[in-house]
């Protein structure tokens, strides 16, 4: 069973070279963090925020308009989230020109040289179910069974149907935590998700652009929200207020307990300081002394599969099969912990049998279908490199320190 902790740190800052307090959302399965998201307790995030925007320019050959939030804050546009979008102000009868204003909801946060990205598909998020705006499609989370996906794909095919939002252009996504709730559940849930939209298409009209019409809530709720609730024991939380804020999302699943031992604090228990700062080294050394060295890139992430420490005395194919191996599940949950995404290139041991090359590309897979965000490893080169993609959700955790 797993933790959720929420709790605030003083971490280094290697940007300004000094110690900040950052809030600490992590998610730990016995002692070790799996999971983690860091804000600077003195900054706000954008992420999630739906804005009434204001087109800046619409640039062609990029298939893309740069928009405004705010007064000079710009944010990418791609033009194929174009879909159905809901305009507050339109200049003219072509599809975008500079001067229209439109609902926008910020997908990306801006990352060192590159503009934050939004789009006009709008998405609402529960406990059991997304709704969205603009992609009129019903998504079922991969780790429900087949069985329940076909009762779970019927029934969004009724929702839409009962709120008329078939021929709108409306969309459902199941997320995880659907397939132990009841239909009653969902449906309530459901309602109070099209009231929001409904309510903020109402508001939107009478709007000026720069408007924020909905902040997403504080990220630990947003991260509680994320966690499989069937495999959460408790949250623990030193903050009196996030704890009486967290009594009211308490379910039957796990409690929520307001830890207050003063002697021993809350970060020190958990080693939260340690362990970010190891998850922030490129050298991560196994049990079998075997280690990875991660180095993210602009372009992607490389990491090398050395044997390191472990010199086999007996059957060197098979101890090398069990050096990758081993590297291949820490692979998975440093990427996870790390928060690393788009392409990740793996340098494994290189091995001359096939049918060890063919095992460890399968449990590779096993691996990367345990984390909740999508990895899928696409395929090993003619070089003997593993390309893996994984979907960008949030901030790798370096970029997290450096806000």
């Amino acid at each position: 069973m797993k933790k959720l902790l929420i709790t605030s740190e003083q971490l280094f800052h290697p940007q300004i070279r000094q110690t900040m307090r950052y809030q600490v959302c992590a998610l730990y399965e016995d002692s070790r963090m799996i999971e983690t998201e860091l804000h600077r307790a003195d900054t706000e995030t954008i992420l999630n925020h739906i804005y009434v925007a204001r087109v800046k320019n619409v640039v062609a050959s990029l298939h893309a308009a740069f928009v405004e939030i705010a007064q000079g804050n710009v944010c990418y546009l791609p033009l194929e989230d174009l879909k159905h979008p809901l305009f507050t102000k339109k200049i003219s009868k072509k599809t975008l020109v500079a001067g229209d204003e439109l609902v926008v909801q910020v997908a990306k946060e801006a990352v060192k040289t590159k503009d934050p990205v939004v789009t006009t598909n709008l998405s609402f998020a529960g406990e059991y179910l997304v709704l969205t705006s603009s992609n009129c499609r019903i998504g079922i989370s991969s780790k429900i069974s087949r069985q329940e996906r076909v009762r779970l794909h019927a029934f969004a095919q009724t929702l839409l149907r009962e709120h008329a939002c078939e021929t709108e252009g409306f969309g459902l996504i199941f997320r995880t935590n659907a397939a132990n709730a009841s239909e009653e559940d969902i449906r309530e849930e459901f309602a109070r998700l099209w009231s929001e939209y409904q309510t903020l298409c109402a508001h939107a009209a009478a709007r000026t652009a720069y408007s924020c019409l909905r902040k997403e809530p504080p990220f630990y709720l947003k991260m509680l929200t994320d966690t499989d609730k069937t495999e959460l024991e408790e949250v623990v939380t030193d903050d009196r207020m996030v704890f009486e804020e967290l009594k009211q999302s308490a379910s039957g699943h796990f409690s929520v307990r307001f830890y207050e031992d003063r002697l021993l604090p809350l970060p020190r228990l958990y080693n939260v300081a340690g362990q970010i700062e190891a998850a922030l080294k490129p050298r991560v050394w196994l049990k079998s002394g075997a280690n990875l060295v991660i180095e993210p890139t602009e372009a992607l992430t490389v990491v090398d599969v050395n044997s390191g420490k472990n010199i086999a005395k007996k059957d060197k194919a098979l101890n090398l099969y069990k050096i990758n191996l081993e590297a291949a599940k820490e692979l998975a949950f440093q990427l996870r912990l790390r928060n690393l995404s788009g392409i990740i290139v793996t340098d494994f041991i290189d091995m001359q049998e096939e049918e060890w090359k063919q095992k460890l590309m399968e449990q590779l897979r096993v691996y990367l279908r345990q984390d909740p965000v999508p990895a899928t490893l696409v395929d090993m080169t003619k070089l003997g490199l593993i390309e893996i993609t994984r979907k960008k959700k949030k901030k790798p955790l370096a970029e997290q320190l450096c806000v």
